[in-house]
This record gives structure tokens, C-alpha cells and sequence, in this order.
């Protein structure tokens, strides 16, 4: 029988570099969820407490007053119109990416040029392509809105982000799969509808959530092209500039709770997809 060897000392010990990074980190989740951590807190405020800490009692009033009739900002009615405006974004996020990614799996002459072109707005600064496309729709004589000036300034900036994911995704999928399909006498309408999209779905449903998160809480592009309709964004920041209270807080903890729960949801049908699939799925979401 062979006698075990012995353990290095040296491999047991972990460098010192790996505590100064897991402080590092540990300081910046502090960093980026402290603050968050404190308005979750704050908004549970009694009615008789204001911004800041020591907190008087504990209730639920802040989160009633976001419906009481007569309040400055129509919070409802904001969020509406930014859930409607993201999922239409969303929608055409998703249908343009995917049909760029899969074009772009060939090379075609200005393929490049056409590629730099579709992300450069991600160069610019946001308030002006808002600018701009405001500017534009107002030289044409058109009036701007929800869903047309706004919806283009978004997809400005969900796009880029979109065709990047998309892309990646497009590239690990293995083309063999379409190829034993064509072999099996499938048409390329059927290689597409029960082959490429049902592997790439994960991929897709990344894309789609994250272009819904983008547009939900988008400002800079969408405040010069919206129009007279506020989406939720602007409304908080005009209930900023005029008055503060713990409704703040509680409009921040729903709209941050409705974003973690697309989120999940979101994680879990991929898991559930890549489970059921097995390898391929793991292989290709």
C-alpha cells in the first residue's frame, strides 16, 4: 500500500492577496448595498417619522400614501407607462437581436461598418441623443411620445446591449444541430421554429429581461423625448426636486422589489429550461 503524501504547507495556506481582495469586495457590496439597505429600512417609517434615522414606529403608511388621491406625482400612472413603454422596448429588443445575431453568423461586405454603427450610440452621451432625437422629431414637425420619440431614444440604448448578448450567445451555438435537422428533411422555417430559437431561448430571455431593466429605469434619454406623459423615473425626480419624504423610500422599495422579481422569475425558467434539456441546454443558454 502506498503511503499518502504528505500536504504542502504552503498550498494550505491562502496568500494574502486573497484576503485583501475578499475585503475589497466585501467593502464594495457594503458600498453598493448599504445605501440601498438604509431606504428598504427607512421606508417602513411610522407616520410620524421623516428621513433619517432614529426611525419613529414601524408601518406601512408610506407605502399607502404612493395611492392616496391628491398626491403630487401620479405614481401609478407613471409606473403604467414605464412598464408598458419596457415591454414594448423588450419585445423589439429581442426580435432585433436575434435576427441580427443569427444574420450576422455569415460575413457580409459592410457587416463590420454596419455592426460599429448599431453600438456607437453606448459612446454618446445620453442626454444628447435625447437631445437629439428631440431636436430631430421637432425639425419634422412631429410631436414626441411614449411610443414613438421616447420608444426610439430607449432602443438606443437597450439595443447595443442586446446585439452584444445576442452575439455571444449566437456564437457558441453549435450549427450541427441544424444541419442534422436539414438532413432529416426539416425546412429552414422548421430548423428555425423547433431547432435554433428553443436552444437560444435562454440567450433570449436574458436579453429580454435585461432590456425591460434597462428601459424600466431609464432618465437621461427619455426626459427631452417623452413628451407631456412622465414615465416613473421622471416622476420620482420631479417628487425629488419639490418635496421629500419616507414615500421616496417606499417607491424605491416596490420599484426595486418588482426588478429583483422579473429577475428571479426570469433565472428560474432558465434553470428549469436547462434542467430539462440537459447538457445541450447547459451547453448553449
Amino acid at each position: 500500500m502506498n503511503a499518502r503524501a504528505p500536504r504542502s504547507r504552503i498550498g494550505d495556506r491562502r496568500p494574502w492577496t486573497f484576503y485583501a481582495l475578499a475585503t475589497l469586495f466585501s467593502l464594495f457590496l457594503l458600498f453598493l448595498y448599504g445605501p440601498m439597505a438604509v431606504i428598504y429600512l427607512l421606508s417602513f417609517q411610522g407616520p410620524d417619522g421623516g428621513v433619517t434615522f432614529p426611525m419613529v414606529g414601524h408601518s406601512v403608511f408610506w407605502f399607502e400614501d404612493i395611492l392616496r388621491p391628491g398626491q403630487m406625482a401620479n405614481i401609478p400612472v407613471s409606473f403604467s407607462r414605464s412598464i408598458s413603454l419596457a415591454v414594448v422596448v423588450s419585445l423589439l429588443t429581442v426580435v432585433i437581436s436575434v435576427a441580427a445575431g443569427l444574420g450576422f453568423r455569415r460575413r457580409f461586405p459592410g457587416s463590420g461598418a454596419l455592426f460599429y454603427l448599431a453600438i456607437a450610440s453606448l459612446v454618446m452621451r445620453s442626454l444628447l441623443v435625447g437631445f437629439g432625437i428631440g431636436l430631430g422629431f421637432q425639425f419634422l414637425g412631429w410631436n414626441t411620445g411614449l411610443f414613438t420619440s421616447a420608444l426610439g431614444a430607449q432602443l438606443t440604448w437597450t439595443l447595443p446591449f442586446g446585439l452584444f448578448a445576442m452575439f455571444a450567445v449566437v456564437n457558441r451555438f453549435n450549427r450541427s444541430w441544424e444541419e442534422a435537422a436539414a438532413d432529416l428533411g426539416a425546412s429552414a422555417w422548421q430548423r428555425l421554429v423547433h431547432v435554433t430559437l428553443p436552444i437560444l431561448l435562454p440567450g433570449i430571455l436574458g436579453v429580454a429581461v435585461g432590456a425591460l431593466t434597462l428601459s424600466y429605469d431609464e432618465y437621461a434619454r427619455t426626459t427631452l423625448t417623452i413628451g407631456t406623459k412622465n414615465t416613473l423615473p421622471l416622476e420620482i425626480y420631479a417628487l425629488i426636486s419639490s418635496a421629500t419624504s419616507p414615500t421616496l423610500f417606499a417607491i424605491g422599495t416596490i420599484t426595486t422589489a418588482v426588478s429583483f422579481a422579473i429577475i428571479g422569475v426570469t433565472m428560474l425558467a432558465i434553470f428549469r429550461m436547462q434542467r430539462w434539456r440537459g447538457p445541450i441546454g447547459r451547453q448553449h443558454g
